[in-house]
């Protein structure tokens, strides 16, 4: 017979299997607008936004949603990896996976896990080891912010592009508006024999 502990880790595996995490998405993002988008899908239980306690703010965010059901997750997954996410009317390079225990920032303890630290002195055999692991963890740390400079360069050459795409066709409708409220539209198909419904 299982312990409450386990029953109660067995508990939270299963709500980790319907969730999906998402990365990529616009600081924009809030959580009315991720319900509705993935509402589709099934049941949103729950969004999560996981914190960027290290990065600048302007960087795309990532998010926790827990649906209903195991199947809604895999649906999210299969259509978010296929098919541009839509934010505000504009695709976002939005990336779908499943989520994973050491995503969940309120994880119980896993049964029989335990951690344990010792301090050590220079003279002691596993220094050498710690030092390397320091160096490695700088070394991480560099390329990191590396990554993040690219990272947001590229989500503000995104943006610069959406925005000219909604200015380019926010003129095409204009003109397109412009044409038909003046009679112009209506003259052309009358011109050249063509039907032109009533506009408005």
């Amino acid at each position: 017979m299982a312990t409450p502990e386990e029953a109660a880790y067995d508990k939270f595996l299963e709500r980790v299997r319907r969730t999906v995490y998402i990365d990529e998405l616009t600081p924009l993002a809030t959580t009315p607008v991720i319900e509705s988008a993935f509402n589709q899908f099934g049941t949103v239980k729950k969004v999560s936004f996981i914190p960027n306690f290290l990065g600048p703010k302007e960087l795309p965010m990532s998010v926790l949603v827990e649906m209903e059901t195991e199947d809604m997750a895999q649906a999210v997954i299969s259509t978010v990896s296929q098919l541009p996410f839509m934010v505000a009317g504009m695709p976002r390079p939005v990336r779908a996976s499943a989520a994973e225990p050491n995503m969940f920032v309120d994880r119980p303890k896993k049964p029989g896990r335990t951690i344990r630290f010792r301090w050590i002195e220079p003279n002691d055999p596993d220094f050498d080891k710690a030092r390397r692991m320091k160096r490695l963890a700088r070394k991480h740390t560099a390329e990191n912010s590396f990554m993040l400079k690219k990272q947001l360069e590229e989500a503000e050459k995104l943006s610069k592009q959406q925005s000219e795409t909604a200015l380019t066709h926010h003129k095409k409708f204009e003109m397109m508006d412009k044409l038909l409220n003046d009679g112009v539209a209506q003259k052309l198909a009358d011109r050249y024999s063509m039907k032109c419904f009533p506009y408005r």
